[in-house]
């Protein structure tokens, strides 16, 4: 994984999330359950999976 960068999981289904939700998750790359995305460690990013904490994770390197 690069510098400055974060690794991010969709660990619960977007079914019942509320439509700011679904478009903060879609934001992100994110498609389908489990999968993973890599963007850059920035406040705007980190904010965004803040709001959404119950559907996303924030993955260690070793672990996926």
């Amino acid at each position: 994984m690069a510098e400055g960068m974060i690794r991010i999981k969709l660990v619960r289904s977007m079914i019942g999330a509320p439509e700011k939700q679904r478009r903060i998750v879609r934001g992100l790359g994110l498609r389908k359950l489990n999968r993973t995305v890599e963007r850059p460690d920035t406040p705007a990013i980190r904010g965004m999976v803040a709001k959404a904490p119950h559907l996303l994770a924030i993955v260690n390197q070793g672990r996926d």
